[in-house]
C-alpha cells in the first residue's frame, strides 16, 4: 500500500507530517528519520482500529462537509 505524506517542519525544531488518507493520523520527529519511524506506527496505529460498520435506517442522510 502507499500512502502520500505531507512533512512539515515544526516552529519548534523538528518535523511532524500528516496522512490524509487516514483522517487524524499524525506523528512527529525531532530528526527526519525518527519522524519516518514514527510514521510507519502512527499509519499502523491508525489502521489497526476497529470501527464499527454503522447502519443506516431508511430516514438517514448522508452528507459531506467541510470544517
Amino acid at each position: 500500500m502507499k500512502l502520500k505524506v505531507i512533512v512539515h517542519k515544526a516552529q519548534e525544531g523538528g518535523y511532524w507530517a500528516e496522512v490524509p488518507a487516514i483522517p487524524g493520523c499524525a506523528t512527529q520527529g525531532e530528526t527526519f528519520e525518527e519522524l519516518l519511524k514514527n510514521l510507519y506506527e502512527a499509519v499502523e496505529g491508525c489502521l489497526s482500529v476497529e470501527v464499527e460498520p454503522s447502519t443506516l435506517d431508511p430516514d438517514s442522510e448522508i452528507l459531506d462537509i467541510a470544517v
